[in-house]
Parts: structure tokens; sequence; C-alpha cells
């Protein structure tokens, strides 16, 4: 029995060759956020990030960056309805999804007192401060690689095939 999936789209714009010096940029910002921040914590950040915000091309990425890093697939899978499975997850991931839910989803205009509160109770200043930064770069990655229609399933860990050649 054959299946036979939907054509593939392909990508509106490829950012990183009209723009290489934004496209580095974003790039040298990227690994500067994840200084002094546990791996895997930025991973689930980044995929739960881009579970909100639609952007199957991140989703991919960092889901498969996730299990080359050692996380289950269990946990990858559910971080969609992390809440109803919190026992999946440590109190500081928890605390790290909730604040990554609050910053990207800025509905109500604010992060609420009581997220931030409890973030800042399991991350100390330098690690808060990074994870804001994972937080603040794959919701501006998520932006880029939605808009332009990146084409996910092709990311490969450890490559860098992902990014658009920029010369």
């Amino acid at each position: 029995m054959s299946t036979e999936y939907a054509p593939e789209h392909t990508p509106r714009l490829n950012l990183g060759q009209h723009l290489p010096e934004f496209y580095k940029a974003m790039i040298k910002v990227d690994g500067a956020s994840r200084q002094g921040l546990d791996p895997v914590i930025a991973e689930l950040v980044k995929i739960r990030a881009s579970q909100l915000n639609h952007c199957a091309f991140c989703i991919d990425m960092h889901s498969k960056d996730a299990l080359a890093a050692g996380e289950t697939p269990e946990r990858i899978i559910q971080l969609s309805a992390w809440e109803e499975s919190r026992h999946f997850y440590t109190e500081k991931e928890a605390a790290a999804l909730e604040l990554a839910e609050a910053v990207t989803v800025l509905t109500d205009g604010f992060v609420p007192d009581e997220v931030w509160e409890k973030a800042a109770k399991h991350f100390d200043e330098a690690e808060l401060s990074s994870l804001l930064a994972v937080i603040t770069v794959i919701n501006a990655w998520n932006r880029i690689a939605v808009s332009t229609r990146m084409v996910a399933g092709h990311y490969t860990p450890g490559s860098t095939a992902h990014r658009p050649k920029t010369d």
C-alpha cells in the first residue's frame, strides 16, 4: 500500500542570500543566547515556542536537535500538552516552559509577575538572562521561517545545511 503525501511547498524567499550580514548576525546572537543555559531546557523552550508560533521548520529542527542531545521522544511529544503532563518535566523545566509561553504569546501585553517569579525561583539571574534571550531569539527565527515558508523535514542535527547560503 502506497501513501501519497501532499507536495512540498517552495520557500518564498532566501533571507540569508539577500541579507547575509543580518543572517550571520542572527546566527551569532543565537549562539550567544544559549551561553550558560542547560541545553535540554534550551531545546524544550525552542520547541514549545515554535509550536505556539506554528513554525514547522523550527519544530523539526529543534526536535531533531533535542533527540540528538539525548532527549526522549516521549517528552518531546508531550510538549504541546506539557501542563497536562507535568510529571514528564522538572519544576525548573516547567517554569521555563511557562515563561516561554508568556513571552511568546503576549496577548495581555505583558509577562505576568507570577510567571516571572516562578522562573526567577529556579534560575539565577545569569541563567534567567540566557533563558529570556533564547526565547526572544527563537521567536525571531520563527517569524523568519514562517514568513519565508522555510521547508521542514530536511534538517540534520549538526549540519549547517539548514542555513541558506549567504555568499
